[in-house]
């Protein structure tokens, strides 16, 4: 049975999810249920912190004397979700008292500071923990039930789903997470990985490190790889660079390197702090207007305007030998722009290269923790 609630986004209609969270909650209800009552439950459901029920199809029921286990299907809507389709088990136990949640296979372990769980515990946030107990107490009240309950959650595929997430970046080993704030994912959102960055930036700094490197994606790694600076953690952060270094300074991280392709980060050199381009382009209109400045001609600034991708406007930049130049006044202002984001007592930078010319630009702050950090 499919959810039906949906959104409108422009003029295109999307349908919600449900996250691993509730389907954790919707498959204990089930479970307990048909271990206090001895008969089968083929569907569940259950009022998410949103205030959006959700009734799903109970699948894969194993109805024994000493313990019952079921799942639900993991469904992400019209998100872009790493997790849909999963069958996310829960194992119900009666106990003497109390109500105990514990993770089972393909639920990840948290081993760093600085996340909703404990170390060592399993990544079963709190919200999805509470959502679950209320559920079993309803369940026990009404089964006049007065003795205690075990819950183990766990996802056979769960170890193989997360390596598409961003778990072993986080520290949460061998499964995904049992998550969700809402009950809810709304479809296409972008808050989700919005609030994954921000979470790995708190785990770096619950590490003890003060300082940070910040990159869009997979070519800054590389990039970041070539630079030789060693004993500095980095993460990518997407698009999301205005939201990164903005979580950065809220943890007072003392030193922060901005290392980014052309291609994105010249955006930030117009303001721009979320690099999508949904959000806003004006790459070319950027680079013409920096290149006019330093001498490039109306031809010129017609060919830039012309150009579908940064590398080849650099290549027309620098034809009329005004690379440095305009990379130099580029990463200055993007320099300006992104101070803007940051305390006083955070010391910012930002490096500009391509995959063609290599460094095109280190801002002064750049150079000033880089010159620290290669001395040590």
């Amino acid at each position: 049975m499919p959810f039906e609630y949906y959104q409108y986004i422009g003029n295109e209609k999307l349908r919600f999810g449900y996250t691993t969270g509730t389907c954790a909650a919707l498959a204990s209800k089930a479970a307990v249920y048909m271990l206090l009552n001895k008969r089968k439950c083929n569907e569940a459901s259950v009022m998410t912190p949103k205030g959006i029920e959700v009734k799903t199809e109970i699948y894969d029921i194993d109805l024994n004397e000493n313990f019952t286990s079921c799942a639900v299907k993991k469904d992400g809507g019209d998100d872009y979700d790493a997790t849909d389709g999963l069958l996310i088990y829960a194992k119900a136990e009666k106990t003497k008292s109390g109500i105990e949640i514990e993770g089972g296979k393909g639920v990840g372990r948290v081993t760093k500071k600085g996340l909703d769980q404990p170390v060592g515990s399993a990544a079963i946030n709190s919200v999805p923990r509470k959502m679950i107990q209320t559920e079993i107490k309803r369940v026990c009240e009404n089964s006049n039930y007065k003795d205690g309950i075990k819950i183990t959650i766990f996802v056979p595929e769960g170890e193989k789903a997360a390596e598409k997430t961003f778990n072993p970046n986080i520290g949460i080993v061998g499964g995904i997470s049992i998550i969700g704030t809402s009950g809810i994912v709304e479809p296409k959102s972008l808050k989700a990985l919005a609030d994954t960055v921000k979470l790995e930036i708190g785990v770096i700094r619950k590490s003890g490190s003060d300082k940070i490197i910040i990159t869009p994606g997979n070519y800054g790694e590389s990039y970041i790889k070539k630079m030789g600076i060693k004993g500095v953690q980095y993460i990518k952060c997407s698009n999301f660079v205005g939201v990164a270094v903005e979580k950065a300074s809220q943890e007072h991280f003392k030193d922060i390197l901005l290392v980014g392709h052309i291609g994105k980060f010249i955006k930030l050199s117009g303001g721009i702090m979320n690099t999508h381009s949904a959000m806003g382009d004006c790459r070319m209109e950027i680079l013409a207007s920096y290149a006019a400045l330093f001498g490039i001609d109306k031809k010129g600034v017609e060919k830039i305007f012309d150009c579908a991708v940064c590398d080849e406007a650099l290549d027309i930049i620098n034809r009329y030998g005004l690379l440095k130049e305009t990379m130099d006044y580029a990463v200055k202002r993007a320099q300006m722009y992104i101070m803007r984001h940051v305390d006083k007592e955070s010391n910012i930078g930002i490096v500009f290269f391509s995959n063609k010319y290599g460094l095109l630009a280190e801002s002064s702050g750049a150079e000033k923790i880089l010159a620290k950090w290669r001395k040590k």
